[in-house]
């Protein structure tokens, strides 16, 4: 028998909401074109308010809208910070920040089967106690300056190949991600990409943003 690791599978796109969103069926239906357009894997609702906090009600109302259709897409579907309401929409899990909820009450909250992911920043150290306390990936960055969130620290391409090559448990790339700027995170060993401006500001829109990546995913396949 092989000692050797399986191959690592092909990057995904994990979409992130925007911040705000003011017109909840128009969203509604930009997402869909997006999911249409190319392979997602998961999409988490983050609806922060004026103060960077989480905005709860906004998170709810856009969660009632797109849930059920991104899940029929095949697309699962995350909620940040609050694991409550991520059991509340019937979503497929949570994902908890950096002062967050930790892993394990996130974990007796939704039970076994939920898809809980965890923020680790820029520390290896961190990323493996998410993964020993039940996290089912964990989140590495910002690798690109970033509006989108606030109190972002820089993070290094080699935290990405250094986790590849030892740890199962599968890492996310996030921060500042564009067409133009994903393949070196590609190469270096995200299993997924996190997007948020890069999907809803692209110049050909969030469609033609989301077969960019894929095909960008296509090219560096393993």
């Amino acid at each position: 028998m092989s000692d050797k690791a399986p191959p690592r599978a092909r990057t995904r796109l994990y979409l992130i909401t925007p911040p705000q969103i003011g017109d909840v069926q128009a969203f509604g239906k930009s997402l869909e074109d997006a999911l249409r357009a190319g392979d997602v894997a998961s999409l988490q609702l983050r609806l922060k308010g004026p103060d960077g906090m989480v905005d709860m009600q906004a998170t709810r109302d856009v969660g009632r809208a797109v849930t059920a259709m991104a899940q029929e897409a095949g697309v699962a579907v995350l909620v940040n910070d609050s694991a409550e309401l991520a059991r509340d929409l019937g979503a497929d899990g949570v994902h908890v920040g950096w002062d967050d909820m930790p892993v394990k009450t996130a974990r007796n909250l939704l039970g076994p089967d939920a898809i809980i992911g965890a923020t680790a920043k820029n520390s290896y150290h961190r990323a493996m106690q998410a993964g020993e306390d039940g996290a089912d990936y964990v989140a590495f960055g910002a690798f690109y300056p970033t509006t989108t969130k606030e109190g972002t620290v820089p993070a290094e391409l080699e935290l990405l190949e250094v986790w590849q090559a030892a740890m199962l448990i599968p890492c996310v790339a996030i921060g500042g991600i564009k067409v133009s700027n994903a393949a070196p995170l590609v190469t270096a060993g995200a299993d997924f990409l996190a997007v948020s401006s890069g999907i809803w500001d692209h110049e050909e829109g969030p469609a033609a943003a989301v077969r960019a990546f894929n095909a960008i995913f296509d090219e560096l396949a393993p």
